[in-house]
């Protein structure tokens, strides 16, 4: 395959050594610890980057390469782009053009920030009293958050640090009114919601090869994305039919 032009190299990058996709995952592991051989291998696929092939068939990348790498794994992470958006901010920088809005616009509700997911990420189980501090919710708020299955506990009667996002926002939802036995119709609709797309990707998360369930992985994140627009974009609707005269 040609060598494309890209913005995020420059014209020296051809004269620099180029690197096998081992030394590509150790060059990027630093800032990226999840990222795999089988990552790389699917970013190609989706023609995100495109590395030079040897007689043999061994991938060569070059700094553009590492680059582009670098700008694909970084909007995942830390703005939750779909890969359908980060392949048109690619093009676009190619072509020398700004960047295309995101997807949303105003009024999505932005994902967590990357940096507060990372650290809850680490955080051993909390206890009642610990969670709810940390969430903003009274111990009575709590206990009927998971009486009524928006969260809910490990067998010491822990909570995971993950669930912080979920029950920060039902503290938010109390102080405006709103009691946890009001939110079962959220849980309600995310698990029909969760259903559909489990038949959408099911059949790939039985693959057993590593590169398959990081295609699942990919397509969950983005449907998620997605579902999460809808859901925003649907509710704004609707409260707007509220404001009319």
């Amino acid at each position: 395959m040609p060598e494309r032009d890209s913005a995020l190299g420059d014209a020296a990058d051809q004269h620099t050594p180029r690197l096998t996709i081992g030394e590509v995952l150790a060059v990027l592991r630093d800032d990226f610890p999840d990222v795999t051989i089988s990552k790389i291998r699917y970013l190609e696929s989706e023609d995100l980057v495109h590395p030079q092939r040897t007689p043999s068939g061994y991938r060569k990348f070059s700094r553009a390469d590492v680059s582009r790498l670098r700008y694909v794994l970084a909007a995942q992470r830390d703005q939750y782009l779909p890969l359908r958006v980060i392949k048109e901010h690619l093009e676009a920088l190619d072509r020398g053009e700004p960047l295309p809005t995101a997807p949303g616009g105003p009024g999505s509700v932005p994902p967590p920030p990357a940096a507060e997911v990372d650290a809850e990420a680490g955080v051993p189980p909390l206890t009642s009293e610990q969670f709810a501090r940390a969430a903003g919710l009274e111990p009575e708020q709590l206990a009927d958050c998971v009486q009524f299955g928006l969260l809910a506990t490990d067998a010491d009667g822990r909570h995971p640090a993950s669930d912080l996002p979920v029950a920060r926002a039902a503290a938010g939802l109390a102080r405006h009114g709103i009691e946890p036995r009001h939110l079962r119709v959220y849980r309600s609709g995310v698990e029909r919601e969760a259903g559909l797309v489990e038949q959408l990707v099911a059949p790939v998360l039985r693959a057993r090869s590593e590169e398959a369930r990081t295609r699942a992985a990919e397509k969950l994140r983005e449907l998620a994305t997605l579902s999460a627009q809808l859901h925003t974009a649907l509710l704004e609707a609707r409260l707007r039919e509220l404001l009319r005269p």
